[in-house]
């Protein structure tokens, strides 16, 4: 059977920590920053770790290289 191979989307948007944890950035930080407020500008700048077990499970599937 081949190697699997590492799912290049996923890997632009998340990725693994030391303890196998995945995290991803937060959205809406992109544009329109205008109108949000200094806190939920800031607050969205902190990665956030996928919590459900299934699909922290199915994203590290897609990222093993």
């Amino acid at each position: 059977m081949p190697k699997m191979k590492t799912h290049k989307g996923a890997k632009k948007r998340f990725s693994v920590t030391g303890k196998g944890k995945v995290r991803r950035l937060k959205a809406y930080k992109s544009h329109i920053l205008t109108k949000k407020t200094s806190k939920r500008k800031r607050q969205l700048r902190r990665p956030d770790i996928v919590t459900t077990n299934g699909e922290a499970k199915n994203l590290r599937r897609l990222l093993q290289a």
